[in-house]
């Protein structure tokens, strides 16, 4: 008598990557080669998927279609801002979560986010335990920002890190052809609440003196707006001109956010209005420059067309690494990006315990940042350039890129109650 095959459900969790989709290739691709696994369900928009009884049934999709999510850009089954409260104080949750998988014959729990998402996760794992209901739960990996703890770097990461590096380099030579009867000041705002990886990213493209970006401001060094407005006049006046790459969560030395708008998201974090015009107005009160400033925003973490060939390969690799944990009977893990000790770059799949990633964010050590506060180090670059290689162009057709769509078929539901989220 063959052995029952129990399903799984797969969810996306935050926002979404120009290759989290590669992980959700990996995931399905890998679950339908084992012989533990059934069938795939995605949460539609996440987690809450799960709650709703909301499950896209990916055995619906065609190998094809699965296959080309490697070159599709964020979330295919959607994702959610939706952080699961102990058990202690939503035990609710937790009771329609079980309620849901028991319907559905679902054992197996794969979520792809970043801290928040993995201290979810975390919880999800507990169910066993606290709750009876015996659940396989891996964690995956993938935030742009690149601050989860223990793994080397995120999937989505050198994605953005590449589009950073590549747009601050081509937007600093239209302003240095400009700069000497107009704009003399860029500012590019990119993402990064309290850890500046894509502000660093951008200075790989300042590789001789005098390239761009002349000064980045990163969350981890306090903001001094006297010596920051020193160097941008020393900067104009030995260049030229001057590039400036931001991150959204640079702040003063008290703690306050130079954009806080004073709102905060679903998980409590200050909500963060745009910098770089805060950045580009105080220069031009200050010393009179004319500007131009743009905030890179989705742009960044969308654009799948200029993403890294290793963040691909990487983003697949951890959804299929998920798959093989749970088969091997693991479970309250992450697998992880291990930088091997080669002179050549060359990483191998590794493994974290969920409790250990939980709501630990990864900061940039200091010593990846120059003396000064404005730059990256040497030490920063070699970590930061593997990361951006390699192109793994999506298929083009009439000059645009070709990006698959699923059909995204729900499960029919099983349960005759409602869930109020």
């Amino acid at each position: 008598m063959a052995k029952k095959k129990y399903n799984a459900f797969y969810a996306q969790s935050g926002g979404v990557t120009a290759v989290i989709n590669a992980t959700a290739c990996g995931v399905i691709e890998a679950a339908r080669a084992s012989k533990n696994i059934g069938k795939v369900y995605a949460g539609k928009n996440g987690i809450i998927g799960a709650l709703r009884e909301e499950l896209i049934d990916t055995s619906k999709e065609s190998k094809k279609d699965i296959a080309g999510l490697k070159f599709t850009p964020s979330g295919a089954f959607g994702s959610c801002r939706h952080k699961l409260k102990s058990i202690e104080e939503n035990k609710a949750e937790y009771e329609r979560l079980i309620e849901v998988f028991k319907a559905h014959d679902i054992r197996y729990f794969f979520y792809n986010g970043g801290g928040d998402s993995q201290d979810t996760a975390h919880k999800v794992s507990q169910l066993s335990e606290t709750m009876g209901y015996p659940i396989t739960c891996i964690g995956i990996p993938k935030t742009v920002d690149n601050d989860l703890p223990i793994t080397d770097n995120c999937p989505g990461f050198g994605s953005v890190a590449k589009y950073v590096a590549v747009s601050i380099r081509e937007a600093a030579f239209d302003v240095k052809s400009m700069a000497e009867t107009s704009t003399k000041v860029f500012v590019m705002e990119v993402m990064g609440r309290h850890a500046g990886w894509i502000a660093a990213a951008g200075g790989l493209a300042c590789e001789k003196e005098g390239d761009a970006p002349h000064i980045i401001l990163f969350p981890e060094i306090a903001f001094n707006k006297e010596k920051f407005l020193k160097k941008v006049e020393r900067t104009v006046k030995k260049f030229g001109y001057c590039a400036i790459v931001v991150s959204e969560g640079t702040a003063y030395k008290d703690g306050t956010f130079l954009a806080d708008a004073g709102t905060v998201d679903a998980f409590g974090h200050k909500q963060l209005g745009g910098v770089a015009p805060v950045v580009a107005n105080m220069i031009k009160d200050e010393l009179g420059y004319k500007y131009h400033w743009a905030v890179s925003d989705y742009l960044q973490r969308a654009a799948r067309h200029i993403a890294s060939a290793t963040d691909v390969d990487q983003a697949y690799a951890m959804g299929k690494a998920a798959v093989e944990f749970a088969d091997a009977g693991k479970n309250a893990v992450m697998p992880t990006i291990v930088r091997k000790n080669t002179k050549k770059y060359s990483w191998t799949v590794g493994e974290a315990k969920l409790a250990d990633v939980a709501n630990v964010e990864k900061m940039m050590p200091r010593s990846y940042i120059t003396r000064d506060g404005f730059g990256i180090t040497e030490e920063c670059r070699q970590y930061l350039q593997p990361l951006i290689q390699g192109e793994s162009y999506p298929p083009y057709k009439n000059g645009l890129p070709q990006y698959v769509e699923l059909k995204n078929e729900l499960v029919k539901k099983k349960l005759k109650t409602k869930f109020k989220i």
